[in-house]
C-alpha cells in the first residue's frame, strides 16, 4: 500500500509539473488570444513559482520516502 501511494504522489507531482510547462509553452509560442496576461514575463514567473513548488515537493518524496523494494521469489530448476 505504501508504494502505491509513493507512486500515486509522484503522479500527481509530475502531472503537476507538465501542467505549468505546458502553459509557459503556449504563453512563449501564442501571445494571441492570452488577451487577460498583459504581462507575459509575469505570467511565466508565476508557471515557474508553481513549477518549483511542485518539483521541490517531488525531491522531499524522493529523498525521504523511498519506495520499497519486493522481493521476489526465485525459481529453481528443482521447483519446475
Amino acid at each position: 500500500m505504501r508504494n502505491i501511494l509513493i507512486n500515486a504522489m509522484r503522479s500527481y507531482l509530475v502531472g503537476g509539473i507538465n501542467k505549468h510547462l505546458a502553459n509557459i509553452e503556449v504563453y512563449m509560442n501564442t501571445t494571441i488570444g492570452i488577451g487577460e496576461h498583459s504581462d507575459i514575463i509575469e505570467t511565466i514567473e508565476l508557471e515557474l513559482d508553481k513549477v518549483a513548488a511542485y518539483h521541490d515537493k517531488l525531491e522531499m518524496l524522493t529523498k525521504y520516502f523511498p519506495l520499497e523494494q519486493v522481493e521476489q521469489k526465485e525459481e529453481t530448476d528443482e521447483e519446475s
